[in-house]
């Protein structure tokens, strides 16, 4: 074994708690996937981030780091796990509810008026939250606007709303704003979930100590509170 040999494996053990925290955060529950599986594709991507890092460029390794082991990661699962078509169904079928009830009503539909209106019970919408967490830590990571173009990332809206940036242009500016006024609309705690979960980058583990409730819940916590800013951002634009 050459010296270079050495230095990756050093470098590969030192980063490995990087891994570990990435591959937590991703939900594995609508996957076909083991969390020892996505650990496993995530130190292939910090092995690859080792030999392609080129420190000249001044980025700290562990931005870059994880930035490719989350590529890494989310690339995999997305091309393998998917949501049956019946659970996307029943999403899109939980947001003509929730319309429906608010459009009615004027107020914020309650989940038990969104259960009625379904014709399910808790545990089923409980479920379809669970379904909106996986979205939301898988297919729409850290954003609320999934185009390839113009994405608001929820992290820097969390780090600092009163944020601007010059040079970004005015279709982002009124989505950035869209987005910070509907997330200053959830409740306390559904803020700091969103704030633990994208700025502080917590593992559901870690929020559920935090809260203490289980980790089911807080999956459901926060799937609950991407659904509301959906549904509070797609209100806004439709106007």
């Amino acid at each position: 074994m050459d010296m270079y040999e050495v230095d990756l494996e050093s470098q590969v053990l030192k980063y490995l708690p990087l891994v570990e925290r990435i591959a937590s955060r991703i939900s594995v529950k609508n996957t076909n996937y083991e969390y020892e599986d996505l650990y496993n594709i995530g130190v292939i991507g910090l092995i690859d981030s080792l030999k392609k890092y080129d420190p000249s460029k001044k980025v700290p390794f562990g931005g870059y780091a994880s930035i490719r082991i989350k590529g890494a990661i989310i690339d995999e699962v997305r091309r393998h796990s998917k949501l049956p078509r019946y659970k996307m169904n029943l999403i899109n079928e939980y947001y003509r509810a929730k319309e429906e009830l608010e459009s009615q009503a004027q107020h914020t539909a309650s989940d038990e008026e969104i259960v009625a209106k379904m014709g399910i019970d808790l545990n089923q919408l409980g479920e379809i939250y669970d379904s909106m967490h996986y979205l939301a830590s898988v297919s729409l990571e850290g954003t609320m606007f999934s185009k390839q173009e113009d994405q608001i990332h929820l992290a820097d809206l969390l780090e600092d709303q009163t944020a601007t940036d010059a040079e970004e242009n005015l279709l982002v500016a009124e989505q950035k704003q869209i987005l910070a006024k509907a997330i200053k609309r959830l409740t306390e705690r559904e803020q700091l979930i969103l704030s633990l979960y994208y700025q502080e980058e917590a593992t559901l583990k870690e929020i559920a100590a935090v809260l203490d409730i289980s980790i089911a819940r807080v999956s459901q916590l926060h799937g609950k509170a991407i659904a509301k800013l959906r549904a509070d951002i797609q209100k806004e634009l439709n106007r």
